[in-house]
């Protein structure tokens, strides 16, 4: 893996989706923010589980409130972006309630502030705890405007 890795590997490719509508996405739309979570653990636990495995940490800031987050995770658990996603992410929901729980998460990868928006996704390398797109944490917040191969091409663009 590029990150990992001491020297440079090209990405891999993304997936072609199956689907080619947000209306293909099974329903109903998933849940994916455990709003009783101790975010705190499940992201330590995420970022050992990535370091072991040699992927990246995908830690994902939203809200079950927010319709781009349900979206993007209901494109996430389509095939055959799942199995693509398993392996090169280590992947960890938290919630942000309305942008008033959790904030810890966030700051600890140096953004400070309120988020511009949810979902917002924190690619991270477990090995050295850099964020890797940074300014780029709220490129899918507005998720809906894009296609289901949009989306996964935004995650190959970070995924070696």
């Amino acid at each position: 893996m590029a990150l990992l890795l001491p020297f440079a590997v090209q990405a891999a490719p993304p997936p072609r989706m199956t689907i080619s509508s947000f209306e293909q996405i099974a329903r109903p739309l998933p849940l994916p923010y455990d709003e009783k979570a101790d975010a705190d653990a499940a992201v330590a636990s995420a970022r050992a589980r990535a370091k072991r495995a040699g992927k990246l940490l995908l830690i994902d800031l939203g809200g079950n409130w927010c319709l781009d987050c349900r979206i993007l995770a209901g494109v996430m658990e389509t095939q055959p972006l799942t199995a693509w996603m398993a392996k090169r992410f280590e992947i960890v929901s938290v919630d942000v309630g309305r942008f008033d729980k959790n904030q810890q998460i966030q700051q600890s990868f140096g953004i400070k502030g309120r988020l511009e928006g949810v979902p917002a996704l924190l690619i991270v390398n477990p090995r050295t705890g850099k964020l890797v797109n940074a300014g780029r944490v709220t490129a899918l917040a507005d998720a809906r405007a894009l296609t289901p191969q949009a989306l996964a091409d935004w995650f190959a663009g970070w995924a070696p």
